[in-house]
């Protein structure tokens, strides 16, 4: 919560609430989408109601106005993101109680936590990386759908956090210094520390990870070769944090930005007739598309969600315990025999 403002002293509660999600570590892209809800629930009430005076009725009579303007799948996240507002608020002390929690019992819709995607086959996925040569657009590509990591964390990245068993490589450059990494040869380390705005190993980030643990992935045959790649004309970063990914036209040397990233991808998405403007997740290939299709693909040849939830970062401390000491036996074992090919 904001030090400089007690409660009481709050006018504006929405942005009260933004102000915080930024010292919390929410990307921009995610305090826009609770701000445009938000606002727009503050723009339904009538003229004498706010959103510390509205009453569960209120709040049910904007999410039944939203039934037949939007996706019942959009409805749920709308009412949990005021669902969530209203806790906070009160949490903080700002309001007296939460509205929203009766609305959200009686419900019907719920989020659509793994909608209806494009169907993208190996095949035709392995296709459209063939036709990525630009190195560090390879690089970033290849990362994503290997490894099943967040935009973001894949802009974290440093040098440190890779080690991979190239003499070539390891002679150029400093790889693999974390202690995690000392007996793990070619593997990727994602580490949850990683905040907007805070410094870490030098350098003030511009993403946040949102894993709650460390994870340790490994780093197959093709994105080994395809990272060697890209090194050999990664330009020297003035970073003292020596990011993986760096800007080679715009912000040369520079660590790339999720913006960034994804405009890399959504170039060669339209290349390949899988992006559209105005385009829903349902149709175009973004980044988070490729987490997706790692998922699923890896699940469904594994049968092991539990190493792919480990991969992913999603689960609790007691399985990523479990994954985390037999990570040589299991994780890299069940990946390698699994991990779908994607170089022709």
């Amino acid at each position: 919560m904001s030090s400089a403002r007690a409660p009481a002293e709050v006018d504006d509660p929405i942005g009260y609430f933004i102000e915080d999600l930024t010292y919390h570590g929410k990307t921009e892209r995610t305090r826009d989408s609770y701000e445009r809800v938000l606002r727009r629930f503050e723009a339904f009430l009538d003229a004498e109601t706010t959103p510390s005076s509205a009453t569960h009725r209120d709040c049910m009579a904007f999410v039944h106005s939203l039934r037949g303007d939007v996706a019942d799948s959009t409805v749920a996240t709308y009412a949990a993101y005021l669902h969530r507002f209203y806790g906070y608020m009160t949490e903080v002390g700002v309001f007296e109680g939460n509205p929203m929690t009766l609305v959200m019992e009686e419900m019907d819709e719920t989020v659509d936590k793994d909608p209806a995607r494009r169907d993208v086959s190996i095949p035709a996925m392995r296709e459209f990386v063939a036709g990525v040569r630009h190195p560090l657009h390879r690089a970033l590509v290849v990362t994503l759908l290997k490894t099943g990591m967040r935009v973001g964390e894949l802009c974290n990245l440093d040098l440190r956090d890779l080690a991979v068993d190239d003499e070539e490589v390891r002679g150029a450059f400093a790889l693999g210094t974390r202690p995690a990494l000392a007996d793990r040869p070619n593997s990727l380390y994602v580490t949850p520390d990683a905040t907007v705005g805070e410094e870490l190993n030098g350098e003030v980030r511009t993403a946040s990870n949102k894993r709650k643990r460390a994870t340790v992935i490994p780093v197959d045959d093709e994105l080994a070769r395809t990272l060697k790649r890209w090194l050999a004309v990664r330009p020297d970063s003035p970073s003292p944090a020596d990011p993986l990914f760096v800007g080679t036209a715009e912000g040369w040397g520079e660590r790339l930005d999720p913006q960034a990233v994804r405009h890399v991808v959504e170039r060669h998405a339209r290349d390949a007739g899988w992006y559209r403007t105005g385009g829903g997740a349902a149709e175009n290939v973004t980044p988070h598309y490729f987490r997706h299709f790692f998922t699923t693909h890896l699940r469904d040849r594994t049968g092991d969600r539990g190493v792919v939830k480990y991969l992913r970062g999603d689960v609790a401390d007691d399985v990523i315990d479990t994954y985390t000491h037999n990570w040589g036996d299991q994780v890299r074992e069940t990946y390698e025999a699994n991990v779908y090919r994607l170089l022709t």
